[in-house]
């Protein structure tokens, strides 16, 4: 069964390549959802995927998906919220 987590990751995550390699580690996980910047400089990213794939994406995304980033802390939400097939990047 599907869920669907919404996070906000804090730390050096932007300008550091995080979005993209959280879009190649969501494809290699078969996550489906999206990952965004926030004007404060926080990453958000709505997750969905069976519990394993999940926990496997939320514990690489706490580590930071590139090496030039550095996550200080997440929130995380579990959520009803509805995602495409597939991971994108929203602007």
């Amino acid at each position: 069964m599907k869920k669907t987590v919404d996070i906000i990751v804090i730390g050096r995550v932007q300008g550091v390549g995080f979005r993209y390699a959280t879009i190649r580690l969501a494809d290699s996980l078969e996550v489906d959802g999206y990952v965004e910047n926030l004007p404060d400089g926080s990453v958000h990213i709505v997750a969905s995927a069976n519990d394993n794939q999940l926990n496997q994406f939320i514990n690489s995304v706490k580590a930071s998906p590139t090496p030039y980033g550095k996550v200080t802390s997440t929130k995380i939400h579990y959520t009803t919220s509805n995602v495409n097939k597939g991971f994108d990047v929203k602007y």
